[in-house]
């Protein structure tokens, strides 16, 4: 269709037109991917950004829930005809917009033609209105999931220091490295014990990347960490209680790396 164009991966050092869309992913769930995109729009908004958050895990969406939001409209009514788009992008707290998707949704398991156009057309028509759009994905590497990473400017993927997260990190950067574009592609590590985890973290994909990736690539990976989230007992509280982190609890060590990581995002 006519958008594709326009909703294509931008060559890195081209001007974006538009909102620059990042796709914020993990290899496998659990790694708190939804907490991290929420509380990163909000960083992004306290910077004066106009942000929005597309819930694009078609089918099993949770940013709901983590935003304490309850909302009649969703992606699925913009698809199919039922409400405008305008009617189904809501205030968040936190300053930044929301498009949230339907749970339970057989129909979204997998990218069908018609899906495909729909978030083609969808993406088309929010880019010219916001600074920074973040795709909130879901996990691992469906074909709902790698159509929509191939959409953004950028990748960012969130992993903690669990083996099994690492691995799942590593199978989603091998396989994005191999069937896409070459883009930015960043690394955000959740729920670190001690200072400098992340950093290793970081060092050990990248090694394995390297040996067996990037020798098969014309453009080697080079994965751009932007911070760690520690574990803060503040996060617990704050998901259980559907808040987020930097509306509730600002001050605390996970708000402020969260912060950090957005100024990383947007430098």
């Amino acid at each position: 269709m006519s958008d594709t164009a326009q909703t294509a991966p931008q060559e890195p050092g081209a001007p974006v037109k538009g909102a620059r869309i990042t796709a914020v992913t993990s290899g496998k769930g659990g790694v708190g991917k939804t907490f991290v995109t929420a509380n990163l729009a909000a960083a992004l908004a306290r910077r004066g950004e106009r942000v929005l958050v597309l819930d694009a895990d078609l089918g099993l969406a949770n940013l709901d829930v983590v935003l304490n939001l309850y909302s009649r409209l969703t992606l699925h009514d913009v698809f199919t005809g039922r409400t405008p788009l305008e009617d189904a992008i809501l205030p968040a707290p936190g300053g930044f917009s929301v498009l949230l998707a339907g749970s339970g949704l057989v129909e979204y398991s997998r990218m069908t033609p018609e899906v495909r156009d729909k978030l083609l057309d969808v993406i088309a028509r929010v880019r010219p209105r916001y600074d920074h759009v973040l795709l909130d994905t879901g996990a691992g590497i469906s074909d709902v999931v790698l159509f929509t990473v191939s959409l953004a400017d950028e990748v960012l993927i969130v992993a903690t220091p669990e083996p099994t997260s690492l691995a799942d990190a590593y199978a989603t950067v091998k396989v994005l490295a191999s069937t896409q574009a070459a883009r930015p592609m960043r690394l955000l590590v959740n729920q670190t014990q001690k200072s400098g985890e992340g950093r290793a973290v970081r060092a050990q994909l990248q090694q394995v990347v390297d040996r067996f990736v990037n020798g098969k690539l014309p453009k080697p990976v080079r994965l751009d960490h932007i911070g760690d989230v520690p574990q803060d007992n503040a996060v617990r509280e704050t998901v259980q209680r559907r808040q987020l982190l930097l509306e509730a609890l600002p001050g605390c060590t996970a708000a402020q790396a969260i912060v950090a990581a957005a100024a990383k995002l947007v430098g």
